[in-house]
């Protein structure tokens, strides 16, 4: 019974993490379909309140891109920013992926992950692409500290 209730709240606290779109700027002209563009989004990290991740990433257009065939590529980059008091609710993993979004329609997905640099009293978000069959080295990695008087909780 703890199994499936437990299934549940993780799913539900997936759920609730969802982009929200920022802006977008136009890179590749098209003719056919949508342009090539870059896009950037913001994500509130559901586990840390105060704490907001803005990532930007290729997204690709014309015809596959217009009915979601496309694959975006592996570039993204992110920036992740106290936006309001950091308090946490419960420990954290030391090491924990936080957003993953869908980047082609089967193969590829955009990680972030957040490990806690208990030394510095630090927050570090790295973004990745994970393919199925070969991943990509590219990344990015950010990190947001965390005030000396407010430690951050690990599991």
């Amino acid at each position: 019974m703890r199994k499936p209730i437990a299934a549940l709240t993780l799913l539900a606290a997936c759920a609730g993490v969802h982009a929200e779109k920022i802006g977008e700027v136009d890179t590749v002209f098209k003719l056919i379909g949508p342009d090539h563009k870059i896009i950037v989004e913001a994500y509130d990290d559901p586990k840390v309140p105060g704490v907001t991740c803005y990532v930007s990433r290729a997204k690709t257009g014309g015809i596959s891109g217009a009915v979601g065939l496309a694959e975006d590529k592996s570039e993204a980059s992110i920036a992740c920013r106290q936006v309001g008091p950091v308090s946490f609710p419960a420990p954290l993993p030391a090491q924990e992926e936080v957003f993953n979004q869908r980047t082609s329609l089967l193969f590829k997905r955009l990680r972030v992950v957040r490990m806690v640099d208990s030394r510095r009293n630090t927050l570090v978000y790295m973004t990745y692409s994970e393919r199925v069959i070969e991943g990509s080295p590219q990344n990015s990695v950010t990190a947001v500290p965390v005030d000396r008087a407010t430690a951050i909780p690990v599991k």
